[in-house]
C-alpha cells in the first residue's frame, strides 16, 4: 500500500505539526520519491565552497543541513520500521545539534552527502511501499510521544521540505523557494 492517507490528531506530536502541514500531497510515499529527485537536483547544483557557506557564523553549513537531514531520514525511517513491525518499545528521541557537531559533514564532499541522502530516501521508499495497512496505522511511542508510520511519513517529507526551503532562502539566495518549496 502505497497511499497511508493522512495521519488524524493523537497520531503525532503536535510539535510535528509544523512538518506535516508542509505535506500536502495525498500519496506520501510518491511525494518522498518525487522529493528525492528534487533534492539530488538542488544539491548536484553545488561546489563544495557552495556548500561550505555559513549564512551566519552560528549557523550550520549547507554540507552540516544534509547530514542533519540524512540523520534525520535515517531516524524517522527506524521508527516507522519499529512500529509499523508491530514492535511495542518505545523509542527515544534524538538531539539534532551534536549529532551535527559529530557527523563530520562538512569534511565530506556534497556529492558524497546527497549520494547518501538519496541512497538512504530510496531504501525508505521501498520499505515503505511495502507497508500494509495495518502497519501504517498502529501507533507506537517516540521520543515519549505517540507517533504512527503514516505520521512519521509526513514528518519525513516536511521535515526535508523544510530545509529545502531554509537552503534556497537563506543559503542560495533563492527568491523563488517561497513559492517552490
Amino acid at each position: 500500500m502505497t497511499n497511508a492517507g493522512k495521519p488524524q490528531t493523537g497520531e503525532y506530536n503536535s510539535y510535528y505539526q509544523r512538518y506535516i502541514d508542509l505535506a500536502t500531497e495525498d500519496d506520501v510515499v510518491g511525494a518522498l520519491d518525487a522529493q528525492s529527485r528534487e533534492t539530488a537536483t538542488l544539491l548536484g547544483g553545488l561546489s563544495d565552497e557552495q556548500a561550505a557557506h555559513r549564512y551566519a557564523p552560528d549557523k550550520w553549513s549547507v554540507k552540516q543541513i544534509v547530514g542533519h537531514m540524512i540523520d534525520g531520514e535515517r531516524v524517522f525511517a527506524y521508527r516507522v520500521l519499529s512500529i509499523g513491525r508491530g514492535d511495542a518499545a518505545a523509542l527515544p528521541g534524538f538531539d539534532q545539534d551534536p549529532w551535527v557537531a559529530n557527523a563530520g559533514s562538512d569534511d565530506r564532499s556534497i556529492s558524497d552527502l546527497a549520494e547518501e541522502l538519496a541512497t538512504v530516501r530510496k531504501a525508505n521508499v521501498m520499505m515503505m511501499r511495502a507497508l500494509s495497512e495495518e502497519a501504517w496505522r498502529r501507533v507506537g511511542t517516540a521520543s515519549d510521544n505517540p507517533v504512527s508510520p503514516r505520521a512519521l511519513a509526513y514528518v519525513m517529507f516536511g521535515h526535508e521540505r523544510h530545509h529545502l526551503r531554509i537552503l534556497r532562502e537563506r543559503y542560495l539566495g533563492d527568491a523563488t523557494a517561497a513559492r517552490t518549496a
